[in-house]
């Protein structure tokens, strides 16, 4: 009889061991993921990223000679994955992951590249600015190849500089001597995943174009930023 008893108080602890592990390791429902990406939690979250994002862009309108033509903001949310057996790499811990990224367009004076980009640094020279490039030996140098004063400062054969870039943003521009087609800063994709609150697809105005942009100013620069992982709920 104790025998029995025992038995069957191992079995209700692997059936809940179990039942625990099944739920850390299956796949999340889209269903649950719509309600998850739905939340309060989430849309708190969701907001304050955008909005940290936007500022950014509005240092670059305020600081410097950029004129904001576009915003483009592409937010999604993905459910975990179902644990692969055998895989040490394959345990997804979390239920829902969601990140967020917005790219600014810009127009700008290509004539005046050099005092554009020197302006540029200027603003990210001040202390507590959120423009992330301040004047330093290579961008110097790229001021003054930008001015007639100086060399391409990545070597005369690689091409002409068309990014500034660190982990946080990063800072494209159409070419200027060259006029390549192909490294002109592109139109922003159409958005064709838009279901809200999972997916958020949204250009800024909806009516204005890169090419339009670059036909106003002359050229176009292109502000990338994200907030990867704004919002997660682990698997319990």
């Amino acid at each position: 009889m104790r025998t029995t008893t025992l038995l069957g108080s191992l079995l209700a602890i692997l059936a809940v061991a179990v039942s625990a592990c099944s739920s850390q390791n299956r796949a999340i429902s889209s269903e649950e993921v719509h309600k998850l990406a739905g939340s309060a939690q989430a849309g708190k979250a969701r907001q304050a990223a955008e909005e940290r994002l936007r500022t950014f862009i509005q240092a670059y309108t305020d600081h410097t000679p950029l004129s904001l033509g576009i915003i483009v903001i592409c937010d999604r949310c993905l459910g975990g994955e179902k644990t692969r057996r055998f895989d040490p790499n394959g345990y997804d811990p979390y239920k829902i992951k969601c990140s967020l990224s917005i790219s600014a367009y810009y127009g700008a004076d290509p004539k005046k590249m050099g005092s554009v980009l020197d302006s540029i640094l200027d603003g990210g020279d001040v202390t507590g600015s959120l423009i992330a490039f301040g004047h330093d030996y290579y961008h110097d140098h790229l001021v003054d190849y930008h001015r007639g004063q100086g060399p391409d400062p990545i070597g005369v054969d690689a091409g002409e500089p068309t990014q500034l870039s660190n982990p946080d943003q990063t800072l494209s521009w159409d070419p200027v001597r060259d006029r390549n087609p192909r490294r002109m800063v592109q139109e922003p994709d159409v958005c064709l995943d838009h279901n809200p609150p999972v997916t958020r697809c949204v250009v800024e105005p909806t009516s204005q174009t890169v090419a339009a942009i670059r036909n106003q100013y002359g050229m176009v620069f292109r502000l990338d930023l994200s907030v990867p992982e704004y919002y997660k709920v682990p698997k319990k």
